[in-house]
């Protein structure tokens, strides 16, 4: 059960470009201009500071989201006080293990806070940095690649033009509404997602809700 330390900070309004966004895919792109119609009641939302959805994201590596949540919480009801960098970093190694944290996660959960703490990080700059930069900045980190760093810009940053290619569900959505479910190559991918820029988050947005309707978050 989530604690009060564990309530997500949601901004319940659109992003300043959805509306834009979705009238432009809707002109630019046949299999936009059926899916927005059809799913456009939601939008995507930030969620979470930024350490925290970073940390959540190492948690739930390679395991199902039920048992992040259970992990999760564990380490909430271990940490009895905010979740930060710095906080985590007091915990022992022991108790972060008995949370449930394998001992490679607690290794990048601790080293994701160090960058945090020792300032490794620009955190606070990253409003004005390309997205690239960050990406490149993120994966730095132990225990982060490039796709936690692209669903971090993406459900965090709600950066605008993200087209995550290593995401099986994209990849899965766009073989079927694009290609009739045959196999899908990311030069295939890359030149179906050119047709929704400059909102290729958008556009990714509305092909995984096209496979599950309800609305995708990390």
């Amino acid at each position: 059960m989530s604690t009060a330390k564990d309530v997500l900070i949601i901004e319940e309004v659109a992003p300043e470009y959805w509306e834009q966004a979705c009238a432009e895919l809707i002109k630019q792109d046949r299999i936009m201009k059926k899916l927005i119609p059809k799913y456009g009641s939601g939008f995507l939302m930030t969620r979470g500071d930024a350490f925290t959805t970073l940390a959540r994201a190492i948690v739930g590596q390679q395991i199902s989201v039920a048992a992040a949540q259970s992990v999760w919480n564990r380490v909430l009801l271990a940490l009895k006080k905010k979740v930060n960098p710095k906080n985590i970093l007091a915990l022992t190694v022991e108790e972060l293990r008995g949370a449930g944290l394998s001992g490679r996660k607690v290794e990048y959960i601790r080293d994701l806070a160090e960058h945090f703490v020792s300032g490794r990080l620009h955190a606070n700059q990253w409003k004005g940095m390309d997205d690239e930069a960050i990406i490149k900045e993120l994966c730095e980190i132990r225990g982060i690649g490039r796709w936690t760093a692209e669903m971090f810009l993406i459900f965090n940053m709600v950066r605008p033009n993200i087209l995550p290619l290593d995401d099986v569900g994209l990849i899965r959505a766009i073989s079927l509404n694009y290609f009739s479910g045959e196999p899908v190559s990311r030069h295939e991918a890359r030149e179906v997602a050119a047709n929704w820029a400059p909102w290729r988050t958008v556009a990714t947005w509305y092909m995984w809700r096209s496979i599950d309707p309800i609305p995708v978050e990390y």
